[in-house]
């Protein structure tokens, strides 16, 4: 099956410059830097001790921000090295001034890319996060003898199901794992049944998440003051025209309302707003306002790692990804921020996390959109009148001590 999986990857590669130059158009690859996912290295590497971290994005990255500064204090470590595959995850860690940490992407799994990769950079323990599973790694890792560990572990039924299918490859990527930090009891189950041996638990690093970088929303605050502002965050295709609608709706009943949509893609900001004006609202995009307008109607963010601005602005935000099948986005960011939390029906990949959030009262399934319009007239004008900023209970640095502490037997 490796064999298959390495032809496979070949052929990927063969297509991969058609495949670059069109994501480089996109903005969705750095047309610099996207050289490092073929391992052409832009940083040197002048230590055998390095702790390596690897994350999807954006939401897996900030997750281990907070082991990192820990790690940054330990003097037993010399290098820390992140690697992740999108730019939004490498403009948000660039906003961070580490002194041992370095940021490369994350190289294609071929089999000679990851050797390379792995002969380059030495790394003494490589802990992946979330649901990062990639089995040429995982299996010159082990043969490299350098401890693996899933940290924040998350499988769930649905990818449990695509790897069963293949029990066989599936055993023998997930048993090369020396260690699993599942973040949730389904996860752990899941592992266990694809072969993992050594499983711990050490409570979910996304319940407490990075402390933000020192948020000054000043010039947000001014220019939003006579606004009743909302949030519809991390919004997909389809949703941001469901929001429109309702806005439109609202409007007539919430004097002076803004809702603030901040999409999960950036890069659809001009499809977002071009699908507002047929409806005839007028949008404004964060990078070009400087004082906003009377008749703005939607105010679209479209820079990367701003999102807590807004949260610490608002206290009412919809999360999306919920009312298309898709399977929800994280809710515990604008949660920390002490928001309350509306999301739709379709929210798979977080159940425990929304679960968790309805059991403290500080958010509510939707019903419909006629359901969601209600709650956002009923909500916006209760919290607008009262002191309540919404707190979400965590563990913090129990949680953080946990993890570090498995992290530190391999160190």
């Amino acid at each position: 099956m490796f064999f298959i999986y390495n032809i496979f990857l070949l052929i990927i590669l063969l297509i991969s410059p058609i495949i670059l130059i069109i994501r480089i158009i996109l903005g969705k690859e750095d047309k610099i830097r996207f050289k490092e996912k073929f391992c052409f290295f832009s940083k040197n590497n002048n230590t055998n001790g390095t702790i390596w971290f690897h994350g999807a994005s954006v939401g897996e990255i900030l997750s281990i921000i907070p082991l990192v500064k820990k790690f940054e204090k330990d003097k037993k470590v010399q290098k820390i090295i992140i690697t992740s595959s999108t730019i939004s995850s490498s403009i948000i860690l660039s906003k961070y001034k580490f002194k041992k940490t370095i940021h490369q992407f994350y190289p294609y799994d071929l089999n000679f890319f990851t050797k390379k990769f792995i002969n380059y950079w030495k790394p003494k323990v490589a802990i992946f996060v979330d649901s990062e599973v990639w089995p040429n790694m995982f299996n010159n890792l082990n043969k490299s003898k350098v401890p693996l560990i899933l940290l924040n572990a998350r499988i769930t039924k649905k990818s449990y199901t695509r790897w069963k299918y293949l029990t066989y490859f599936s055993n023998n990527i997930f048993n090369k794992i020396t260690v699993a930090l599942p973040q949730n009891l389904e996860t752990k189950k899941y592992l266990k049944l694809l072969g993992t041996k050594n499983i711990q638990i050490a409570g979910n690093l996304k319940y407490f998440g990075a402390k933000n970088l020192d948020i000054n929303n000043s010039k947000l605050k001014k220019k939003f003051l006579k606004k009743k502002i909302w949030c519809a965050a991390s919004t997909h295709k389809n949703e941001e025209l469901i929001i429109g609608k309702i806005h439109k709706e609202l409007k007539t009943q919430i004097k002076n309302l803004l809702t603030i949509i901040i999409p999960r893609h950036i890069d659809r900001k001009k499809d977002i707003a071009n699908e507002l004006s047929k409806i005839g609202l007028n949008s404004e995009f964060h990078t070009s306002s400087k004082g906003l307008k009377k008749d703005t109607d939607v105010y679209i963010v479209d820079t990367y790692g701003d999102a807590p601005k807004f949260y610490s602005l608002t206290k009412l935000t919809f999360v999306g990804g919920s009312l298309i099948l898709h399977g929800g986005q994280n809710p515990l960011e604008p949660a920390r921020e002490g928001n309350y939390i509306l999301f739709g029906p379709n929210i798979g990949n977080f159940k425990e996390v929304y679960d968790m959030l309805e059991k403290l009262k500080i958010a509510k399934k939707i019903k419909s959109t006629k359901n969601l319009k209600n709650l956002i007239i009923k909500k916006i004008n209760y919290l607008e009148n009262t002191n309540v900023k919404y707190k979400l209970c965590h563990l913090g640095e129990k949680i953080i001590n946990r993890n570090i502490l498995e992290i530190k037997k391999f160190i």
